[in-house]
């Protein structure tokens, strides 16, 4: 005989927390550590937890080296973030987590005709837009990087765009919350589970609050709020109101880690970002003797690592750096980042059928290759709205902003 419904729901397990927050890349971990920070129980759901596209990042906090045509709408968010990043990792330093990050500024070259005039017209784009980026000559540029390639045709120096390791951060992130918890008495607050659905008050409007989240083994997280931050993995959640589109769509990346031989450190002390024959390469220097190297972006169904992607970073790399070739190759991974049709992050509370917002609910994906950079204005924009306080600023990102899509 069939188990009656009053029987299943005495054996489910449920916890409850003022927030659960759907996943652990490194937004949804500032989420949920900004909101801990501030006194709330959260718990955070994930089944891996950073290791989607935060595991693959580079980690650049470049909002103007990073800014592109037609993005003008993202400038103002990636420079609110980037002037958040201080206080946040000092914020963590303290909490005792690890924060991976660098000062370091970014070198911007190219290496052929065509790749100065791209970065000329570039540099007069970020000027109209008030950003501060220096063209400097070829002997300047090789004093800061002696093993830049004679290639090197132009330069161009942006003093305010640092870096981080984003698995440090992740990892520091993690700790830090962790730690939150166990003072709090209430240890476990990352669970490593997938999330099946959300949980309405009443199932039988959509419209209802949403209060809670239940896991693929029927463990229900109730909670006040619930902010979903699992990436590419948000549309597939049940319990989203009918009426939302979240049309994120796979890019995919490859990125490589190669070691710097002790005779050849440092290789570089800058983030170079390069264009060689008008396709963007970059190598960004990390503190254990490593350098990442990266810019591919491909919209196909193979989520591994591609031959042709490894080939063009390498070859490209070594255009502006020859010494790239003397490197121990010690890792390549794919990964797909959540990209939406602007490329701008969908984020923000969703308008129920009769234009209030849906309660409980907070949408935070689509940051396409902006995560890292814009982790600490997300955690800003959500502790806001869990506290009642709206920004009229944000709200070009609403994540119900694609009704047809």
């Amino acid at each position: 005989m069939p188990e009656s419904d009053s029987s299943r729901s005495r054996d489910t397990l449920t916890r409850t927390v003022d927030v659960a927050v759907v996943g652990a890349g490194v937004v949804g971990l500032a989420i949920a550590w900004s909101l801990a920070r501030s006194g709330r129980t959260v718990c955070v759901i994930d089944p891996d937890p950073a290791g989607g596209a935060t595991f693959a990042a580079a980690g650049m906090l470049a909002p103007v080296s990073e800014f592109h045509y037609r993005e003008e709408n993202l400038l103002e968010l990636m420079l609110a973030s980037a002037a958040l990043y201080p206080a946040f990792l000092r914020a963590l330093a303290e909490a005792g987590g690890s924060t991976g990050y660098r000062a370091s500024e970014t070198l911007v070259v190219g290496v052929d005709s065509a790749d100065r005039q791209a970065l000329a017209d570039l540099h007069d784009a970020q000027r109209r837009n008030g950003l501060l980026v220096e063209a400097i000559t070829l002997r300047e540029a090789r004093s800061r990087e002696p093993m830049l390639s004679p290639r090197v045709s132009c330069a161009y120096r942006v003093r305010d765009d640092h870096q981080l390791d984003p698995r440090v951060l992740a990892t520091g992130l993690l700790q830090a919350l962790e730690a939150l918890a166990e003072r709090a008495g209430r240890p476990g607050s990352v669970v490593t589970q997938r999330a099946a659905g959300l949980i309405r008050a009443d199932t039988e409007d959509d419209d209802s609050a949403i209060v809670g989240v239940e896991l693929v083994d029927g463990t229900r997280i109730m909670a006040t709020e619930v902010v979903v931050a699992n990436g590419l993995s948000a549309p597939g959640l049940a319990g989203l109101p009918p009426s939302l589109s979240l049309p994120v769509r796979p890019v995919h990346g490859d990125i490589l880690r190669l070691r710097v031989a002790e005779r050849l450190r440092p290789l570089l002390t800058s983030t170079v970002r390069g264009l060689v024959r008008g396709e963007p390469v970059y190598l960004v220097p990390r503190d254990d003797g490593t350098i990442v190297i990266g810019a591919t972006q491909r919209e196909n169904d193979s989520a591994v690592v591609s031959a042709g992607g490894v080939y063009q970073l390498l070859r490209d790399a070594q255009e502006i750096v020859p010494a790239v070739a003397e490197l121990d190759l010690i890792e390549m991974t794919a990964r797909a980042r959540p990209g939406t049709p602007d490329n701008a992050p969908l984020l923000g509370r969703v308008a129920a059928s009769g234009g209030a917002p849906v309660a409980g609910l907070i949408i935070a994906t689509g940051f396409f290759r902006h995560g890292v950079l814009l982790a600490p204005i997300a955690a800003e924009i959500c502790c806001g709205l869990v506290e009642g306080a709206h920004d009229a600023r944000w709200d070009a990102y609403r994540p119900d902003r694609f009704p047809d899509s």
